[in-house]
Formats: structure tokens, sequence, C-alpha cells
């Protein structure tokens, strides 16, 4: 009998591969969540008066107790000292919970009950939060928009540590193997939750013909629930790796407070975690307004719901006209030994994106138009991984993706409103910055997040990634804020919500890109004196 060469669960590519999904799945359904109210930010104002500042405040909340309370910095010590499989499932609760909280605040039952009078009346003055500037409330913000936030911060909390965990969890089933193409691979289906949102939280809100935004909400919730059991099918994954190995994260090494000083007297690392803020706070807080933003810049007519076009099958069309083009194109990539099946899989993908795009135009819907986000990415994710694997480059990709961030930005700014008159031209301009600001969005992460082990021990990973997220959490809620500022500041009072002017928040996030560009510059510089290893391939 021939010996077989897999002696563990991670030797097994089928394994590594069960493991990656699970955990992918569940950031799929986290990502839905986190922008649940984003594509309905118009009806959040007619239905729960909740202005741009509002909208805003309750958006840059979810992240509040990671920033403020350190709670990342304690969900890395968790992670660290306790192993990913309980900091997955740990999260995956603490998500449902806030998530719970925030369905509630939306929902018809708030409304007239004392917990709304008790928030009316109180959290309009935080000691010490108001007199820096940084509270997570204001007086006059509606109740419900107050437990909403309260709520999000909860989900942010166990949103945040599964992000660090499903890092760190990639790194332990992949070290040494397909590293950066996992990363990737994770992110591609977590971004496709971002368009499963935009598709599905106006459609669940308006369903029937009547609106009700507190069911977009109860959807997300429901996905938390299966998030959350795929975080504990992983549990028991990872607690038989770690019995074949015999590995034991829990008593291994355990964290010192010296070691966040080893991670924070790194160069590399400093330049990163910059690099991750300024980029990320240049794309997450704009998902939130994306959806409004094109509903004033560009000139739709929404279709009659008597027809085809404004019915509800039409969503379902094209949902699976979304994923024919995610996993045909996707998956050409691992075709190049059938060169026919790899093109006959890029054309379908490219004809079912022209289909869906028509249809988006058809059905005169921003929510559509934007979640063609992730589809380019998606598509090159796979190229992207596999080329920082076995060439290397991340820093280049990091300035390339930085680049392309502050085109799509300023082409937002200037050159969409020039087409207002045109819904033609319009829509098409859209699809395509949108497209390209997907593909941004992939390159960025793609080569940041397999950089940060070259730049740190193992044992101390989780410190680490946890010290970044904390670092970008902080422009997570500090620019969902400002961008509601802005727009409140540069509009009229009583503007209407499909007629605000984006400009200057978008010079704003365009500003933020350009900053993320010339630490990218840097980076590689440093890189190249000193040898970080950021430009070699993963795999050797």
């Amino acid at each position: 009998m021939t010996q077989t060469s897999i002696n563990t669960l991670r030797d097994s590519a089928a394994m590594r591969w069960i493991a990656l999904l699970l955990l992918a799945l569940a950031m799929f359904c986290s990502y839905i969540f986190m922008d649940i109210l984003s594509p309905i930010k118009d009806l959040m104002q007619e239905t729960r008066a909740w202005d741009s500042l509002a909208f805003g405040t309750m958006q840059g909340a979810e992240t509040f107790l990671n920033v403020f309370v350190f709670f990342l910095i304690f969900a890395g010590i968790i992670l660290d000292k306790m192993g990913v499989r309980f900091t997955a499932v740990l999260s995956g609760a603490v998500m449902l919970v806030g998530g719970l909280i925030k369905w509630y605040a939306v929902s018809d039952s708030f409304y007239g009950s004392g917990l709304e009078t008790w928030f009316t009346n109180n959290l309009n003055y935080i000691p010490g939060f108001d007199e820096l500037g940084v509270s997570p409330f204001y007086r006059g913000m509606p109740a419900s928009a107050k437990l909403a936030a309260v709520g999000f911060m909860i989900f942010g909390c166990g949103c945040e540590m599964a992000g660090i965990t499903v890092s760190r969890g990639i790194v332990k089933w992949f070290k040494g193997r397909e590293t950066a193409l996992a990363m990737g691979s994770e992110m591609a289906l977590a971004r496709l939750g971002v368009a499963t949102c935009m598709i599905f939280s106006p459609y669940f809100a308006k369903l029937g013909g009547e609106v009700n935004v507190s069911r977009s909400v109860a959807f997300g919730v429901v996905l938390l629930c299966i998030a959350l059991m795929m975080l504990i099918v992983y549990f028991f994954m990872d607690k038989k790796l770690d019995a074949q190995t015999g590995e034991a994260e829990e008593k291994d090494d355990p964290f010192k407070i010296s070691d966040i000083g080893k991670i924070l007297s790194s160069l590399g690392f400093w330049l990163v975690a910059l690099l991750c803020v300024l980029y990320y706070s240049a794309i997450f807080p704009f998902q939130k307004y994306a959806v409004n933003m094109l509903q004033c810049n560009l000139t739709l007519t929404e279709a009659d719901p008597n027809t085809f076009w404004g019915g509800e099958s039409v969503t379902w069309v094209q949902y699976i006209l979304m994923l024919v083009v995610a996993v045909a194109s996707f998956t050409s990539n691992f075709m190049k030994k059938n060169k026919s099946l790899q093109y006959g899989l890029m054309g379908l993908a490219v004809v079912a994106l022209v289909i869906y795009c028509y249809m988006g135009y058809m059905r005169g819907t921003a929510e559509t138009i934007f979640a063609v986000f992730p589809l380019l990415a998606v598509a090159i994710t796979p190229i992207l991984g596999n080329y920082v694997d076995h060439k290397g480059k991340a820093a280049s990709m990091l300035m390339i993706g930085s680049i392309l961030l502050v085109l799509c930005h300023l082409t937002f700014a200037f050159i969409l409103p020039m087409f207002k008159d045109s819904a033609v031209g319009g829509t098409v301009v859209a699809y395509v910055t949108i497209l390209v600001l997907g593909a941004s969005f992939s390159l960025v992460p793609a080569a940041l997040w397999p950089s940060v082990p070259k730049l740190v021990d193992e044992k101390i990973i989780g410190s680490a990634y946890a010290l970044i997220f904390w670092i970008q959490n902080i422009g997570l809620w500090l620019f969902p804020l400002l961008i509601g500022k802005v727009l409140n500041s540069t509009n009229p009072e009583g503007t209407a919500a499909t007629e605000l002017d984006y400009t200057w928040a978008l010079v704003m996030l365009a500003a933020l890109g350009i900053a993320a560009l010339l630490i990218g510059i840097y980076l590689k510089a440093v890189d190249k004196k000193k040898g970080l290893g950021l430009e070699e391939p993963n795999i050797k």
C-alpha cells in the first residue's frame, strides 16, 4: 500500500479550502449586515427622519468601541491567548447580539415604547467624549438612530474581531502555501456581500409595495445566524487540526504586553497601518453613501412596478446573473490547462455582466448599478493572489490600487455630474468607474494583508492584525461622520435626499487616496532599503 503524504487536514488542499470557505461565508454574511442600511439612506430619511448627520453618526458608531474602548486590542489579545476557533465563535455571537439590537431600533415596535422615550431624553451629552468631539450621539439625534448606533457598536466589535480571526485562521491553514490567493479569495467572496446587500436590502424594504426598513435589517440578522453556524462548524475543523498537529494555541507562546512594543517599533508595520487606514477610509465610508450619491448624480426613471422591470422577480434574475459573473470569472482563472474552457467561462462572464448592466439601466435604480462594485474584483483576485504568491510586488500593487482609487473618486466628483442630462452616458460612466474602483479594492487588500506576517513574529500576528484594524477603525469611525457633516454643510437645509451635492465629500475621499499613494511610495523605498520582503514572493 502506498503511504499517503497527507498527514493532517492542513495538508489536504480540499480541507484547506473548505476551512477557508467557512470563514469566507461568515465574512460574506457580516459584510451584508455591515452595509444593510446603505442602499436605503433615502428611505431612512423619509421614514425615520434620519438626515445625513444622523445617518453618518450611526454608521460611524460601528467602530466606536473598537477605537475608544480599545476593544480591538483586547480582541487581538484574546485571539493570541485563546486561539482562532474560540475567538471565531465569540465574534459570531457578538455580531448576532448587535444585529438584533439594531433590528429592534428600526422596527415599528420601538416607536412609542418607553425605550424610545428614554433614548430621546438621554445620551444627549456624554462627559468627556463631547468635550473631545468624539461622542457617538448628539442632542437632537433620533432615538432610533441612537439605539441603532448602540447595536452597531456591538456588531462592530464582533465584526472586527472576526476580521482579525479570519486573517489569522488563513495564515494558520495556508502558511507556506497559497496564502495570498487564499486571502484574496476570502475577500472576493466577502465583497460579494456588498453586492448582495445593494440588491436585496431595497428589495426587502419595498417588498409588497409597502416600505418597511426593518425587513431589510431582519434579512441581515438571519444571515448573521448563518454566519455563526459557519463559525461553529469551523470550530470543530480547527479543533481536529490541532489534535492532529499537537498545536495548542491557548498555551504556546502566551501573549505579553512587551509584544506590542515589538510591533510598534517596526517602521514597516506603521507604514502598512497608515496606508491601510487612509485607503480603507476612502472605501468603506463611501460604500455607505454610494447609492445615494448615484441617486443625486444620475437621471434615472424607476420602472413601473406593474412591468417586469419594476417587479420583484427581476431582482432575483439580476442576482442570478451576478452569481454567474462571479463564479464564471473566478473559476476561469483555474482553467489554464484547458484554454477553450477558460475562454468560454470568461466569455460567459462578460455576456452575463453586460446583460446585468442593461437590466440595471432598465430598472432605473441606483442600488442595482452600484451592486457591480465587487464583480471585477472577484474576477482578478485569483490572478493578483497568485501573482503575489509567486512573483511578489506587493508594495507596487498598493501604489497602483491607490492611484485607481483617486481617479475613481475624482470621476464621481467632477465627470459623472456632467452626464446628468444623459441617462445612458451617466449610467455607462457610473458602471465603468464602479468596476474600476472594485478592482482597486481587490489590488490593495490582496497585497496588504499577506504582507503583515513578513513584518512581525508569528506568535504575535493576531496582535499585529488587531493593531492595524484598530488604526483602520479610527478612519472608519471618523469618515462616515465627516461625510455626513460635509453634506449637511454644503447643502441647504431641507435639501431632498436625492438632490444632495456630493462634490466636496468626494474630493475629501480622493485626498485620502493621494495620501495613501504617498505612503505607498515611501513604503516601497523602505522595503528596498531594509529588505522587508514586501516585493518578494510568498512561495519560494
